[in-house]
């Protein structure tokens, strides 16, 4: 058998922290001969939710806000709500009332609440002659030499002429491009009108749709985005999101997903009425919905997780949503879906019944336990008739998430629950809904200038003084809770021995903080392959914020390198790691974020995990350093027979600063004994 070698380092940066002073270096041992279940190519997934412009910038294409004039056409704030100029083929996060002024008198223009084309209303132009009057939005973004293509549906009278005009200002010189759209050419109806240019330069331009003549003319939508989009979404950030081969994407979910109906956002684009976003206070274009998050998926090559609403949602439009989704073209649903331009099925796997549930104090359509148990399994029964073949998410929350959240006072006195009390959400799920659901759902967030003080009950400011181990172990710690968890739960629910219902970490993050955050975000990973048999599925919050954007141009950021890292480099089959250095005891007593025992590998101040490639022809061990100094580690490996050759993988910088990191490899004769690895690491 030929044995090939991975070494795998990523260095990650400078932070203070004490010195780690090692007498004698620890020891791995690893058992090549005892594996565990695989790891599933789901826990590298990704989650994206419809929050301001996470998706509408970070993805999408369209360079202008408010297409559908959702808000009126009023003269520009004092502040503009384009606020400061965005990065070269970025967008602003939030829209507001103002995005659209009009040009010429203020009266000419008015929004037509009688016949509008989509939503409530559109604007109407009062033109008088060879006098320009229209509207126009300032600070649209454009790359010069870019080709766009853009089109408008208009309405109005014969003798009206309508021209779009680009504007640009250079040092108070104003210079434009008019494109001629319909002279001569109005009606009563509606009708849509193309047009297209190459920028001539790059910055923010005016964007004005001008109208002379005599009469009226009406704006319904209107779209420009760059000729090189891929069915409305930017190329470069999708080339780069592909690369991580993330597996599964939530779409939609978060919040958001809470008040949301899906049906406002199929169809044809230009007539899907914008939306109040009620969970987020903000408007929503439903621009991106069911037919374009499926296509996202198959750009990137990756299965789609939809969640679907349980909040204000109900189990009929749910069943109807899986239909839209997997039915065939002979069903209700699947004969829409056809209409709109899709008529094969997407076979989506996955779906999620609700999100956050339990959030009584915060999310739309929250209920008690009991009556929502009740609406998970209607939810549940509904889309099963549908396709039976489904995998089903239900929206958890263990005792952890429970206590941190402080949800548990909503719904008892105790602020850590009682496993399968009320307080105990995932505990009643396992009671009230076990053979209507597959996976569980379990989400985390640690911030990392506050933790959960369990004795104070809420976030508390993290020890200055505190070891940067504790400090990187903080979200790895809510890997190994969760473990823990679930196997209380094996203790007190016995149908889970013979159908067990393993874990969907949905949303996670670590942010903040004074330390590099990529160790830790490499320590989350190594603590879930080292529970693969558990944890089978996760999604990171979110996958737009891996992507580092310079100008029009988009890479991989530290931490998404981390994601990338991971993926194309380790193993699948993961092997036992033992050791001669157990990590530290807790000094925090268990509950809130602590576990029973700190996560981690038996070789402090390491982390160690091992694991066989799918061919079983090479094994790969990733040693975690996440002190500031480099640190010292003994293999000792068995069960396997080893050729003495194989390579070297390294994430990080040159200079060991952890600044601008990139992936480089190198041969390597020989791993066993004294291995070195560098500060904020990860080694083999």
């Amino acid at each position: 058998m030929n044995i090939k070698w991975f070494l795998c380092s990523l260095t990650l940066g400078i932070a203070s922290g004490p010195a780690w002073a090692q007498a004698t270096p620890p020891v791995a041992d690893i058992n090549a001969a005892q594996t565990a279940a695989p790891i599933s190519p789901y826990v590298y997934g990704q989650f994206l939710e419809h929050i301001g412009g996470l998706i509408y910038s970070g993805l999408w294409s369209e360079r202008l806000e408010d297409r559908k004039f959702y808000y009126p056409v009023i003269p520009r704030p004092a502040e503009s709500p384009r606020g400061s100029a965005p990065e070269p083929g970025f967008r602003r996060r939030n829209v507001t009332a103002g995005c659209w002024n009009p040009i010429g008198p203020v009266a000419a223009v008015t929004m037509d609440t009688n016949a509008p084309f989509v939503g409530q209303h559109s604007p109407c132009v009062q033109v008088a002659g060879a006098e320009p009057r229209g509207l126009v939005q300032a600070g649209v973004e454009l790359a010069g030499g870019l080709p766009y293509t853009g089109h408008i549906q208009l309405a109005g009278e014969a003798a009206v002429s309508v021209v779009i005009r680009v504007v640009w200002e250079t040092n108070g010189l104003a210079t434009n491009e008019v494109l001629a759209l319909a002279a001569g050419a109005l009606g009563k109806d509606y009708q849509r009108f193309s047009f297209g240019f190459t920028a001539s330069q790059s910055g923010p331009a005016r964007f004005e749709i001008l109208g002379t003549g005599q009469g009226t003319f009406h704006v319904g939508a209107v779209s420009l985005m760059p000729s090189n989009q891929v069915a409305g979404f930017r190329p470069e950030a999708i080339d780069v999101l592909k690369s991580l081969r993330s597996g599964v994407y939530r779409v939609p979910g978060g919040n958001f997903v809470s008040a949301h109906e899906w049906r406002d956002a199929i169809g044809d684009p230009d007539k899907r009425a914008p939306t109040w976003d009620p969970v987020w206070r903000a408007m929503q274009p439903n621009d991106i919905g069911t037919d374009e998050l499926m296509t996202l998926c198959a750009l990137l090559g990756v299965e789609p997780y939809i969640t679907v609403n349980a909040g204000t949602g109900d189990a009929w439009s749910a069943a109807q949503l899986v239909e839209y989704c997997n039915g065939e073209v002979a069903t209700p649903m699947g004969a829409q879906r056809a209409a709109n331009g899709h008529p094969a099925p997407y076979h989506v796997k996955f779906w999620g019944i609700g999100n956050e549930m339990w959030g009584i104090s915060y999310q739309f359509g929250a209920m008690k336990p009991a009556q929502y148990f009740f609406k998970h399994n209607q939810f549940a029964r509904a889309m099963r008739r549908v396709d039976p073949g489904i995998v089903l998410i239900a929206s958890g929350a263990m005792p952890d998430t429970m206590t941190g959240s402080k949800e548990s006072l909503s719904l008892g006195t105790n602020l850590v629950p009682p496993y399968l009390s009320e307080a105990d959400w995932t505990g009643g799920l396992l009671t009230h809904c076990f053979d209507a659901f597959d996976l569980i759902s379990e989400h985390f967030y640690n911030y990392g200038a506050t933790h959960f003080d369990l004795a104070a009950g809420k976030q508390v400011p993290n020890d200055p003084n505190e070891p940067i181990t504790d400090w990187m172990r903080r979200p790895a710690n809510h890997i190994r809770i969760k473990y823990e968890e679930y196997l209380e739960y094996a203790k007190r629910v016995p149908a889970l021995a013979s159908q067990p219902k393993p874990l969907n970490i949905d949303e996670w993050a670590y942010s903040g903080g004074n330390h590099p955050l990529y160790p830790a975000y490499a320590w989350v990973f190594q603590e879930m392959f080292r529970h693969s048999d558990i944890i089978q599925m996760a999604a990171y919050t979110f996958g737009t914020s891996l992507l580092a954007h310079h100008g029009t141009n988009v890479t991989l950021n530290a931490n998404g390198m981390v994601f990338k890292f991971y993926r194309d480099h380790f193993g699948t089959l993961p092997v036992t790691v033992g050791g001669n250095a157990p990590q530290p005891k807790p000094v925090d007593p268990p509950g809130g974020e602590q576990p029973e025992v700190n996560a981690g590998s038996p070789t402090f101040p390491l982390d160690v995990v091992a694991a066989w490639t799918t061919d079983h022809q090479a094994l790969t061990v990733a040693v975690l350093n996440p002190t500031d100094q480099s640190q010292s580690l003994t293999l000792n490996i068995a069960g396997a027979s080893l050729t003495g050759q194989g390579t070297r993988w390294r994430l990080g910088s040159a200079d060991g600063s952890g600044r601008d990191p990139n992936i480089t490899s190198a041969p390597i004769s020989n791993l066993l004994g004294a291995v070195t690895v560098p500060p904020f690491s990860v080694d083999i």
